[in-house]
């Protein structure tokens, strides 16, 4: 069985009821295990997907010296020393696809177009904006001191040399990588099979969409933000739906879970209440490193493992996050705490998200020893700094103010309450959200 002091051997100051937020990530950093099937799929359903290997470029990219802009090409050494102006005559034209294949004199020049192969014994292109055509276009003339020797002309390779690595595995494929690997003649790329995640919502009051709100029931919002969430980064989501506050329904659940799926995502159900039975279970045939973290949404939260089999060890093994009931504190644990995790296991290698500093356009309320992710409206002053507001109540449970907000108003564990004008981080839920 997985001990808490292996869970946390690398990381300081581990309490398991209320854990730093920093201290959080780096324990689930440590038992993020890449996937490791691979599937080749074509270009077009690559998009999202994990590169599973390096890509190294078959070609040159461009593939021949070609022309930047519309304009002359010629040799470099017939722009003299001391003259002010230069003449050529033209003796062809190269379009794009259609190169020039005759000979270029020292005194001739070539009109090409953008893209078009510069033609051999060519190194320069001098715009056509700067030259004077004679009467009948069989010459031009332009300044010396318009061009210098080799400009306008992009080098074979120069994008992508043949044998340099284009694209590193662990990259997510964006829509830009696409065109990329398409100009490299590539059709097909091997990528990791996509995360499965399993998730449920727990709690006898929680009525699906199109069920009767009896008294003292609501609707579960937790299941369709946790869909969308896990649907911006493309892995295979299995909603088992709302499970009961009934400890044989719950282990029925979580068993099936870690059988089909590598990670596992419950809300509500890890707190101290009375009907919480999760905790009970997972002492049972799971193992957990920390119940609570020092962070605000979002304190009651459980990781750990879960097996299929009847205690650890046995059948199949899945890593758990039990988030928190409140609709805030799910989206807000999922994005600080769960989101890096999946992308680690999915093969991916993310980057930090990026915090931008802000002036806060009101006092602020915070409780050192504790980080905190307040909601907040930011914007851009008529000088282009940033200010933000908070959206009014923090509550965990008014979603609609996430909904209003466009940031998280991120407050480190030891800052305390912020002035009228004091800078802070936000991080801006556009891309991410």
């Amino acid at each position: 069985m997985t001990t808490h002091n292996e869970f946390s051997r690398c990381v300081a100051q581990y309490d398991p009821h209320a854990l730093p937020v920093s201290a959080a990530q780096a324990i689930t950093r440590q038992w993020a295990k890449p996937v490791t099937a691979v599937e080749r799929v074509a270009l077009r359903d690559a998009l999202d997907r994990v590169l599973a290997a390096d890509i190294v470029s078959p070609i040159d990219v461009p593939s021949h010296d070609n022309s930047a802009m519309d304009g002359y090409a010629f040799n470099g050494a017939a722009l003299p020393g001391g003259a002010p102006f230069v003449e050529l005559a033209v003796v062809g034209k190269a379009l794009a696809g259609h190169p020039f294949a005759g000979p270029v004199g020292a005194a001739q020049c070539v009109r090409v177009m953008t893209g078009a192969c510069v033609p051999e014994g060519c190194d320069t292109v001098v715009p056509q904006e700067l030259v004077e055509r004679s009467a009948d276009s069989a010459s031009i003339r332009f300044a010396a001191d318009a061009v210098r020797a080799g400009a306008n002309r992009r080098l074979a390779g120069e994008d992508l040399a043949r044998g340099h690595v284009a694209l590193h595995a662990g990259r997510v494929i964006r829509a830009s990588d696409l065109g990329l690997l398409a100009s490299l003649g590539i059709g097909e790329i091997n990528v990791r099979r996509r995360l499965r995640v399993a998730f449920f919502s727990t709690g006898d009051e929680l009525r699906s969409l199109g069920e009767p709100l009896d008294a003292g029931a609501v609707y579960d919002s937790n299941r369709y933000t946790l869909f969308a969430m896990l649907r911006r980064l493309n892995v295979e989501a299995l909603d088992l739906g709302v499970i009961r506050d009934e400890p044989a329904a719950l282990e029925a659940a979580l068993r099936s879970a870690a059988e089909s799926a590598d990670v596992v995502l419950t809300s509500g159900g890890v707190s101290v209440g009375e009907a919480d039975f999760t905790r009970q279970l997972l002492r049972t045939f799971g193992d957990v490193a920390f119940w609570s973290l020092a962070m605000r949404p979002g304190r009651p939260l459980a990781f750990g493992r879960v097996w299929s089999g009847e205690r650890p060890g046995l059948g199949l093994p899945a890593l758990f996050f039990g988030l928190p009931g409140n609709p805030v504190a799910v989206m807000v644990t999922f994005y600080q705490i769960v989101r890096e995790v999946l992308l680690l296991m999915a093969g991916a290698a993310p980057q930090p998200l990026p915090l931008i500093h802000a002036a806060s356009l009101q006092p602020i309320r915070k409780r050192a020893g504790r980080t905190e992710f307040q909601r907040g409206i930011a914007c851009q002053a008529a000088n282009g700094q940033w200010q933000v507001t908070p959206t009014g109540s923090q509550s965990s449970g008014v979603l609609s103010s996430m909904s209003e907000a466009n940031c998280f108003i991120v407050l480190g564990h030891e800052e305390g309450d912020i002035g009228e004008g004091e800078r802070v981080s936000i991080m801006l839920f556009h891309g991410l959200i």
